[in-house]
């Protein structure tokens, strides 16, 4: 589980690393970085869509929105199919578990946007 002190404490010193860069290095990390940073905001809007599991792709988490695509339909299969109460279980988990990440997408962000920021800096240093 992720916990804000130390995502926050990665992120500082991922500030500090990029202040220690020189102007060329500082320019190439920026553009990296801006053309894969991912927003918090919209991370949360395609969460409410929690049916479709479309912020788990969003970040490049395809097996995460495959499982969770699949568990909504397949909840919604076992409806139709008669197993009522197994379909409606299925859903209500998938509900719950993306509510819980809907509460935390800010952090989810953030930790995703440090590893994106690491990235970034691994490819300056090896220019």
């Amino acid at each position: 589980m992720l916990k804000q002190n130390i995502v926050d404490e990665q992120q500082e010193q991922i500030r500090r690393q990029v202040r220690e860069l020189n102007d060329t290095q500082r320019k190439l990390y920026y553009q990296l970085f801006e053309q894969r940073v991912k927003d918090p905001d919209t991370y949360a809007t395609l969460n409410y869509i929690f049916i479709a599991g479309l912020h788990h792709f969003y970040i490049g988490k395809w097996q995460l929105g495959l499982l969770n695509i699949s568990a909504f339909g397949g909840g919604i299969a076992l409806v139709v199919s008669g197993f009522t109460e197994l379909g409606i279980a299925a859903i209500v988990g998938i509900t719950i578990f993306e509510l819980y990440e809907l509460f935390r997408s800010q952090i989810i962000i953030q930790a995703h946007n440090n590893q994106i920021s690491m990235s970034a800096l691994a490819e300056v240093h090896n220019q």
